[in-house]
């Protein structure tokens, strides 16, 4: 069926151009979460490549597509420890985007595989659960949308250090980087934005490795779950206007 309205006369006719956007998932339990609303409500189409299970791909080519969500992976990391299978091929996924000028969304080891496409490291840790609190470093972080503070829930094995060249948007209270951006168009979330507490709970049924303080951890997650609904508001709309995802006429 055609977005097009019936032509009136005197009036041009116009088509409205979905988005579509490749969402690749390394775990049964993380997805999108949250995030699918937001990209729904938006009329923005994706599609999950699901590489880990059997007769699952990743993408041929990112010629088609309008961006490349890469979500987290649970016990996966990318340090030497316990790689993904797929890591080196989603490398080279993620620079064939940056150098098509692709919008990328990558999120705990997306985050990770985004920092090492593109100039930065990732250092060897444990699989931690940790519920913080994020802090805005700029105020023209997210074309200005990014909170000033927000719950950062991340569930990662291994730290990504971001290339020298990023623009760090967000920092821990820790003083680690939270969120950062290379390129125009390609971010990097330690945590999951669009958290839900079932994703965890799922998370530690999947795997025979979980981290510790998994309890403790997801009262804090509980606690703050709808702090984080509330803050994904304004971190989509940063995140929608500086990828260009909005639906355009044709």
């Amino acid at each position: 069926m055609s977005d097009a309205k019936p032509a009136e006369e005197g009036y041009p006719q116009f088509a409205i151009k979905r988005r579509s956007l490749y969402v690749i998932q390394h775990t049964d339990s993380e997805y999108l979460g949250l995030i699918e609303d937001h990209l729904e409500g938006r009329s923005i189409g994706f599609s999950y490549m699901r590489p880990h299970t059997a007769g699952g791909k990743l993408p041929a080519t990112v010629k088609f597509t309008d961006g490349l969500v890469l979500l987290g992976g649970g016990p996966w990391g990318s340090a030497g420890s316990r790689d993904l299978p797929t890591l080196e091929q989603e490398i080279k996924i993620v620079r064939d985007c940056m150098l098509r000028g692709t919008p990328i969304l990558g999120i705990g080891l997306g985050a990770q595989i985004l920092a090492l496409a593109s100039g930065g490291q990732v250092h060897s840790s444990p699989l931690q659960f940790c519920v913080r609190e994020a802090r805005r470093a700029h105020k023209g972080a997210l074309n200005g949308y990014l909170p000033e503070a927000f719950p950062m829930v991340t569930y990662m094995r291994d730290v990504f250090e971001a290339p020298p060249h990023a623009d760090i948007l967000a920092v821990d209270d820790q003083g680690k980087t939270a969120i950062f951006q290379v390129a125009e168009n390609c971010f990097g979330f330690a945590g999951h934005p669009g958290l839900k507490v079932a994703m965890i709970e799922d998370l530690v049924m999947e795997f025979e490795e979980s981290a510790d303080d998994i309890g403790r951890n997801l009262e804090y997650l509980r606690r703050d779950q709808e702090a984080i609904e509330d803050a994904l508001v304004p971190i989509m709309t940063g995140i929608v206007q500086k990828a260009g995802w909005m639906s355009q006429k044709a």
